[in-house]
Formats: C-alpha cells, structure tokens, sequence
C-alpha cells in the first residue's frame, strides 16, 4: 500500500493538483498509513507533514453527532422528541414559502416538530446557501449573515420543507451542537474537550486555534478559473466567535481525526479503551436513519465555494445518525455500508466498518469537490483496498 498511496500522492502533488496534501489510513488495531506531501502554503518553505493543521469544516459534524448521541445514551436528549422542548426557538422556525413583490420572505408553521434525529440526518429542512439561492435571498432580505462568520443570527434561516419530507444539507447539525450545550450545560468546546477530545487524545483539534496548533497550520486555496491555485492567508474561522460552529468550525490534523475514525471502527472505544460511545450507539449511528428518503446531488449555486458534489453519482446513499452511508460498494473498494463526509475545504474521511478500514485525506483547496482533489482522494482510498 505505502509505494502505491505514496506514488499517487507524490506525483500529484509534482503535478501541482494540490498545494500540500496529507493523507492517513488505520485498520481497527491502528495506523496502517501516513504522509505529507507538498507545501502548507504555496510559495512558503513549510512542508505538509502529517501533523499540519487543516480545518476541516464539515467533518466536524460527525463528532457534534457523536456528542449528541452522548447525551441521549445519558437520557439528556431524545432523538425523536420535538426539539423545541431543549431549543425553544426550534418551534418557532417556518417553512419558507416564496417571496412577496417587495421581496420580503413569506412563511408558513410546519406541519411536525423538528426532532434530533431530522437534525443529524439533515432532513429538518434546513439548507445552506452554498447549494440553495433561496436561502441566500433570504439572507440578504433580512439581513442575515452567513454561517462561517459563527454570529447566532446567521442560524436564523427558515425550512425549505417540512421536517421528514426530504433530505437537504445545512445547519442542521449546527443545532444539534446547540442542543448539546443546553443538555450539558457547557460550550460545544468544552464539552468535545471533556467527552471526546480528550478521550480520544486528539490533542490538536479544536475551534480556538492554539498556538503550538497555529505554528502547523495550512492555509486554504483558491483554484481559479484557469485551474492555477493561489493561497489565501486571511481566510479563517472567527477566534472569538459568538457561537462554536457545530456543524464545521474545528480545526484539527488528519493523525487526530483518525483517532475518531478508529474509534467508530471499534464499537465507540479510544485507542486507550475507554467507551467513550455505547456499542449499540456506535451500532445506531452507523445505521441508516432517514427511512426510504435519499441523499441527493448538492447543484452549487456559488461556484467559488463549491462545484456540483455528489459522492459515487449512480450509487444510493443514505445517511446515519451524522454520517453517509453507501448501499451499494464504491469503485474504491469501500463496502457497501460504509459511512463517510467531508469538509467544505477538500477534507474527506471514510469508515469501512464491515472491512475493518478507514481513511483521512486532507487538502486545504476551494472550491468543494475540487476536480483535482476529490479523485486523488479517491485514488488514495484505492490504494488503500489495494494494499
């Protein structure tokens, strides 16, 4: 596996495809795979070694679910109670219905309560303005702000639908982070650091970036039009933010999130062998959630931030209590039932629970479902199942 994964790794980074890149593979026992290639940021001496910092945007909210789940096993949450009764606000959000002359949003009650399981499975109603104009438009009628400025208004957008009807991806799990804090009495923060992090000992992950953390970071990159990539050494999340982003705020290396990997690889224990998930948790998480709805192609609607993204297009997938999940084998290898996401930055993970493997794959490249990064990813994984 190491020649193959390193040949393909090496030779795209030579290629100039991505800038840096590290990549990471574990079977249930441990680490199977590490390496760096390229550079932390283009035109800067810093290599992508395997402990570079990345953000990693969206793969944070496999963890906010694990915290979530934490909090049900403890009888602090309930996956299909209205939500309203620990977000009282959840009860007051509409279904959006159009727009009037003025351009002012028209709303409707929806017709059930959002629960935590909508939530987890993005199938509340929510969306994202990356992949929806309405909610953009709505945005700029009612002066709301977007997510990654991590200020509380921006969680004030409306349902497209509603909840159960059908899945759409967006600040759903941003909620589910805030209903973890109003069970647990803590910020999101803390409480990872208390109840995963820590567990884990993913000692160099989190929302505020240290700065033992920020002396390895990498710095996001744009692809142009013309397909050459140019750093951006002002884009970063809010240090300050008002509120810790559930749904994509952490920073963290790909030997870190492993960890996580690997611990859903292990029915919810730590390399140290501390439960930190209930087997049959880890089991209820891993299992599809949504009933018959199915994930469907995000259409960009913001085309700096992210290509049209569908993982293995022609394959039905579903998701999990916070995870993807293929029903059908992937042409990488990966089982049918494997769970899997990615962060908005060109960071991508999978958990092959029923062939013991798993993967981290990071890049720090804009926009999503870059078309250099996301088949180099999948010919890491390949190299992988090869191996």
């Amino acid at each position: 596996m190491k020649v193959q994964a390193d040949k393909v790794l090496k030779e795209a980074v030579s290629r100039g495809d991505v800038p840096g890149v590290v990549a990471v593979a574990t079977d249930a026992k441990g680490q199977t795979y590490e390496a760096g290639f390229g550079k932390r940021v283009l035109g800067e001496a810093a290599d992508m070694t395997p402990d570079t910092v990345a953000w990693i945007a969206s793969m944070t909210k496999a963890i906010t679910g694990a915290a979530a789940m934490q909090q049900v096993e403890r009888g602090k949450l309930s996956l299909d109670a209205p939500a309203k009764a620990t977000i009282p606000y959840l009860g007051e959000v509409g279904v959006l219905e159009g727009f009037d002359a003025a351009g002012k949003p028209r709303t409707r009650k929806p017709r059930r309560d959002i629960t935590l399981r909508h939530l987890l499975t993005h199938t509340a109603g929510f969306s994202y303005e990356i992949w929806n104009a309405d909610i953009g438009k709505y945005q700029e009628a009612m002066g709301v702000p977007g997510i990654t400025g991590c200020e509380n208004k921006a969680l004030t957008t409306p349902l497209l639908f509603d909840p159960g009807e059908r899945w759409d991806y967006g600040i759903n799990i941003d909620w589910a982070g805030k209903m973890v804090e109003a069970a647990s009495g803590k910020t999101l923060g803390q409480y990872f650091r208390d109840e995963l992090l820590g567990p884990l000992g993913m000692d160099s992950t989190g929302f505020f970036i240290t700065p033992t953390m920020r002396a390895r970071l990498a710095k996001i990159h744009h692809r142009g039009p013309d397909g050459a990539l140019a750093p951006d050494l002002a884009l970063e999340l809010p240090q300050q933010p008002e509120f810790e982003m559930g749904g994509g705020g952490l920073y963290s290396t790909a030997g870190d999130y492993l960890k996580f990997v690997r611990m859903m690889l292990n029915e919810g224990r730590s390399d140290r062998g501390r439960a930190v998930l209930k087997p049959e948790t880890a089991a209820l998480m891993s299992k599809n959630a949504m009933g018959e709805t199915k994930v469907t192609l995000l259409k960009t609607v913001m085309p700096p931030l992210s290509n049209d993204a569908e993982f293995f297009p022609g394959i039905d997938k579903q998701w999990g209590l916070s995870f993807m999940i293929n029903n059908a084998q992937a042409p990488t290898g990966r089982s049918a039932g494997a769970l899997a996401w990615a962060g908005l930055a060109n960071t991508y993970y999978w958990i092959d629970q029923k062939k013991g493997l798993g993967g981290v794959y990071v890049t720090q490249i804009l926009p999503f479902a870059d078309t250099k990064s996301l088949p180099l990813f999948y010919e890491f994984e390949k190299a992988v199942y090869a191996g």
